[in-house]
């Protein structure tokens, strides 16, 4: 993708803007691209995730690191070898091509935000 030499025009979306879609890798787990190079964004898309109570999500990888901030609820993220407990005001970075998964066995939904450099963000599920 060439890069732009123009600057970026501010951009609002509201929440009400926002579709959000079943991931196909998971049953459970919708996305709604917030912001993204769709959106006039240069470098960085920003995803919001919600992850239902009881859902789980296969390990994977993804070509691109990911950063993400959990804005609500409780979950366990596997990283690598690691299970890790997570809950609103958690921060990750998830490097790219790391193994990771999801689990929400609690009673409610959690959420999270993810960053990643815009381009290909391909899944690869782990047999």
């Amino acid at each position: 993708m060439a890069e732009s030499t123009a600057e970026p025009e501010p951009v609002i979306r509201r929440s009400n803007d926002i579709d959000y879609e079943s991931v196909s890798a998971a049953d459970g787990l919708e996305k709604g691209v917030l912001i993204s190079d769709d959106h006039g964004a240069p470098n960085f898309a920003i995803r919001r995730f919600v992850l239902e109570a009881g859902a789980e999500v296969p390990e994977h990888t993804n070509e691109v690191e990911h950063e993400q901030y959990v804005l609500e609820g409780e979950y366990t993220v596997g990283i690598g070898n690691e299970e890790y407990e997570v809950a609103a005001g958690d921060s990750l970075l998830i490097p790219g091509g790391t193994v990771h998964w999801y689990r929400n066995e609690g009673d409610e939904p959690g959420a999270f935000l993810c960053a990643v450099p815009n381009g290909d963000d391909a899944i690869e599920l782990v047999d």
